[in-house]
């Protein structure tokens, strides 16, 4: 394949698991004109790319025999201002984070509880991410995106995303159809906190914070996070490997009466939402190192790599963790991280 692709690229550094593996082909693209051209290109030789963004949610286990296509779209700008609302448009290549403190910077609320989560913009909407009580469907507006089987333009609303718990139509039947280019968001000036879940009000009385703003709720959420979560700097990791299992209020009534301390949340008239972290906790696996994986000591739904390991060895623990806790709980817990 001919420039500007790169030859056997080196993924190591470009996935948060830390996995060492090799793309056949890669590029970078900074704008959608550059990523149109390198759709063309993998059209002409008939090869299918993926698309990275921080490499955050993915679980490469091999090397990646194709094109990896890397998103830098930058760029953030208020597109539409209505006073007590505003929309935000950010280049899907923009690090999440950095998109939250713009935000906060500028006094628009309503995502200052997905602080620190990490990832691009254009990733968001494809798990559609959430944290502490809030989700990215929550204030998402609309997202423009390329089709990569000829490059032409096609936009998003939030209907047409089809968005479910950490799921979204671009893990399902859009999943390697469509590159997300840009992500616009509806944000507001009249702020709105949630700081009931979790522990964000215990972090804010801890802070001395009397009457939180959106930069106190954003502090006290990186806080918890930096206390709960490995830095992918430090240990390899994707953040939550499994998502919060979803029982119907029968099960989860017969659970509690066996496992009184279970933790569980409402979700829905009919339906409740199990910790996943707590049930693999409750098997024994947190803090259990297994070979050069493990689960974290202080999150058991963190999965890890200690150095060296490869995906099929996290895979591996993943399906290990996963049968104990359908033997013990009769629940199944599935992965939310892209296994590759």
């Amino acid at each position: 394949m001919a420039a500007p692709f790169h030859k056997d690229y080196p993924l190591k550094n470009l996935n948060t698991f830390g996995m060492d593996v090799r793309a056949s082909y890669f590029a970078a693209f900074a704008d959608v004109d550059t990523l149109v051209g390198l759709l063309e290109s993998c059209q002409s030789v008939q090869a299918k790319p993926l698309i990275l963004g921080g490499g955050s949610n993915m679980l490469f286990t091999r090397d990646y025999d194709g094109v990896v296509l890397k998103d830098e779209i930058g760029g953030i700008e208020i597109v539409e201002d209505q006073g007590d609302e505003v929309l935000v448009k950010a280049g899907a290549g923009v690090v999440w984070h950095q998109l939250v403190l713009w935000c906060i910077d500028q006094g628009f609320g309503g995502i200052e509880n997905l602080s620190l989560i990490p990832g691009t913009t254009g990733a968001a909407p494809i798990q559609n991410i959430g944290a502490y009580g809030v989700e990215l469907k929550d204030v998402f507006h609309s997202l423009e995106s390329r089709m990569i089987a000829d490059g032409t333009s096609r936009i998003f609303d939030a209907r047409s995303c089809s968005f479910g718990y950490r799921d979204s139509i671009f893990k399902r039947e859009m999943k390697g159809v469509a590159a997300i280019t840009s992500v616009t968001l509806r944000l507001s000036r009249k702020h709105q906190l949630h700081v009931s879940y979790g522990a964000i009000t215990q972090e804010l009385q801890r802070m001395g914070v009397v009457q939180p703003g959106i930069r106190d709720v954003s502090d006290a959420v990186c806080a918890i996070r930096r206390s709960k979560l490995p830095d992918p700097a430090i240990i390899g990791n994707a953040g939550s490997f499994f998502k919060n299992p979803e029982v119907s209020s029968a099960t989860h009534d017969t659970l509690k009466k066996e496992f009184p301390n279970m933790v569980s949340y409402p979700f829905g008239s009919q339906t409740f939402k199990l910790a996943a972290g707590w049930l693999i906790e409750q098997c024994g696996w947190k803090g259990k190192v297994v070979g050069k994986t493990g689960s974290h000591k202080d999150q058991a739904l963190v999965l890890v790599n200690y150095g060296g390991a490869t995906g099929v060895e996290v895979v591996r623990l993943s399906e290990d963790i996963r049968a104990s806790v359908r033997e013990k709980f009769g629940v199944e817990i599935e992965p939310e991280v892209n296994i590759i």
